[in-house]
């Protein structure tokens, strides 16, 4: 009877574990700490998709990742986004994301708006120094794809 009690506690030890651990895929998809933008207000899907996505690249991105901040780029934009990113990164010499040398702080996010099809969110990054860089994203409603990421109007 003890070969069958310590196999019992075995399963049990194991099943016990198993739930414990944290899934693969969501302890590697997840921002290493809330934004400050998720900490300002209660966010909208598309800014909560925004915000996501800029803590994932930002993360790669300090941590001298950038085959992995290449990954966050693929699963959260479009294919057509990607294309334009990297010419952009061709002509300029900064990140064709956070469109600077440096990384930011900290960022803030705002609705931008919704019409045909798209919604806009506002991200704001907001450097060591102080100083801010406007970026316009537009999403897709229909799947919360990101389809465009430009400065902000003029």
């Amino acid at each position: 009877m003890k070969p069958l009690r310590t196999a019992a506690t075995a399963a049990l030890a194991l099943t016990v574990s198993t739930l414990l651990a944290p899934a693969p895929a969501l302890a590697a998809g997840q921002p290493d700490r809330p934004s400050a933008a998720a900490r300002q207000h209660a966010l909208t899907p598309a800014e909560q998709q925004v915000d996501t996505f800029f803590a994932l690249y930002r993360r790669d991105i300090l941590n001298g990742n950038f085959g992995g901040a290449r990954r966050v780029r693929h699963l959260y934009l479009t294919p057509g986004l990607n294309g334009r990113l990297d010419e952009w990164a061709g002509t300029h010499d900064d990140d064709p994301v956070i469109r600077a040398r440096n990384v930011p702080v900290t960022w803030t996010l705002e609705y931008g708006g919704s019409g045909a099809g798209h919604t806009t969110v506002i991200l704001t990054e907001k450097f060591e120094d102080g100083s801010t860089i406007e970026m316009w994203y537009q999403l897709r409603l229909s799947d919360l794809v990101i389809s465009d990421l430009e400065n902000a109007p003029v």
